[in-house]
């Protein structure tokens, strides 16, 4: 037997006449006599009592209209959560993000639950370089990840580039800008070279300049970074997206003269892998936020 059979059973069940289900399906009366023959031979028991033009379910009869009924309501279910989830309108996404990661994502997530109530969320922290293996090994869909980073094995949107600054808590400079020449004076304490490209990104600035910064330490986990500025166990260079979570922590951002730098945030996912729409239209809104 198959679903569509199960329909016609059902059918003829309800409306316990032949001419009546025939018409009720759209179809002729013989090829429906012939499918319930049909069904009946398969099962090896009879499924009605034909009185006349009139039928009654037998006992096997009642029970396979019990589970026809169960069968095509779980396959009307189950064709609308496919066709759902293709649309994105239900699944689940994970999504990785690292510490350093844009800022937009919170307010996003939730205009997103508000279009697509039916998505859940599995959102994992952890740096730049876990982050780009969990995305080849699939067990994350995507993450919002610091450049710059090789993107060779990944598709991505950038999500727009923000300054950097110099963030100190306790020997503030006088001046309202600070050049790489007076903060190589300072003790730093820079995000991780786990997280990969903000790290060398910092020392770039350092090096081209003919500079050499006393970094005392690198901390992965930003709000801990905060704590130790904070303190006064070091100073840092961050992006606005940090100095602006973190901004009432005892810390004080300056604007870094001369060029400015920028340190770029974007969503990675891998190549040549399938994206469901439910990603595909979260990537959209964040992309669409401005910065």
């Amino acid at each position: 037997m198959d679903i569509k059979q199960l329909r016609y059973f059902i059918a003829l069940a309800e409306e316990l006449q032949v001419t009546s289900a025939a018409q009720r399906l759209h179809m002729s009366q013989p090829p429906l006599s012939q499918q319930l023959k049909l069904m009946e031979e398969e099962l090896g028991v009879p499924l009605f009592i034909r009185s006349g033009r009139h039928l009654e379910l037998t006992v096997p009869g009642k029970t396979l209209y019990e589970h026809a009924l169960t069968i095509t309501r779980l396959m009307e279910e189950a064709k609308e959560e496919v066709t759902e989830s293709g649309l994105g309108l239900r699944g689940k996404l994970s999504i990785g993000i690292n510490t350093l990661s844009d800022e937009r994502l919170p307010s996003v997530l939730s205009a997103f639950r508000l279009l697509y109530p039916k998505v859940t969320f599995k959102i994992q922290q952890n740096e730049t370089i876990t982050l780009t293996r969990l995305i080849k090994d699939k067990a994350l869909d995507l993450a919002i990840v610091r450049l710059p980073i090789s993107l060779e094995e990944f598709d991505h949107v950038i999500l727009g580039a923000e300054p950097l600054f110099f963030v100190t808590g306790t020997g503030h400079p006088e001046e309202d800008a600070i050049t790489y020449h007076r903060i190589a004076e300072y003790p730093l304490v820079l995000p991780s070279t786990e997280g990969l490209g903000l790290y060398h990104l910092i020392l770039d600035q350092f090096h081209s300049r003919g500079l050499s910064p006393s970094v005392i330490g690198e901390c992965s986990d930003i709000g801990m970074l905060i704590e130790l500025i904070a303190s006064g166990f070091g100073a840092s260079i961050l992006p606005r997206t940090s100095v602006n979570r973190y901004q009432n922590h005892r810390i004080k951002a300056y604007p870094i003269a001369g060029p400015e730098v920028t340190s770029s945030s974007a969503i990675i996912w891998l190549k040549q892998h399938y994206l469901s729409k439910a990603a595909q239209k979260l990537i959209e809104l964040i992309a669409e936020r401005p910065v």
